[in-house]
């Protein structure tokens, strides 16, 4: 078999997605042990950052800010209902919305999930400047990729 050139633009190394599933890929399995001790799964620690920051929330707008739709977002939320870390309820003001808030066990897991980020970044060789540029260029990306999906659908 013919070894492909390097303009090929199926190389692996050519790939964007590629390092960036992989980091997602690794960067959970870092989490998971740590994230396991308050009891939750990442994507529950995603939401719990949403409403830590501001509750209540409705399901739309976390799925929107998560970039996850309702029927990933529904049973996650209905998994942390069960947990007693939040509560689902009708909006009073338009029946078609739920809104989600922290039950007092969700907003005192807060205190005891402050450690995570540094926990995180433990034994991780990388300077704070990079990292937030990394940051800024995958919300970039993410702030396209998204755009373009809106476009296609």
């Amino acid at each position: 078999m013919e070894l492909p050139d390097e303009d090929d633009a199926l190389d692996l190394d050519r790939q964007v997605c590629f390092p960036l599933y992989a980091a997602s890929n690794l960067l959970n399995r870092l989490y998971r042990p740590i994230l396991a001790e308050l009891g939750l799964t990442y994507p529950q620690y995603l939401v719990m950052l949403v409403l830590w920051k501001q509750t209540p929330q409705t399901v739309g707008s976390l799925g929107d800010m998560l970039h996850l739709d309702s029927g990933t977002v529904t049973p996650l939320l209905k998994r942390m209902e069960s947990a007693g870390l939040i509560v689902r309820t009708r909006d009073p003001q338009d029946e078609r919305r739920v809104l989600i808030e922290l039950t007092h066990v969700g907003c005192d897991l807060r205190a005891k999930a402050m450690h995570v980020p540094l926990r995180l970044s433990e034994g991780l060789d990388i300077d704070p400047a990079s990292v937030a540029l990394l940051r800024e260029q995958v919300r970039e990306l993410v702030a396209a990729l998204n755009h373009a999906s809106h476009l296609k659908s």
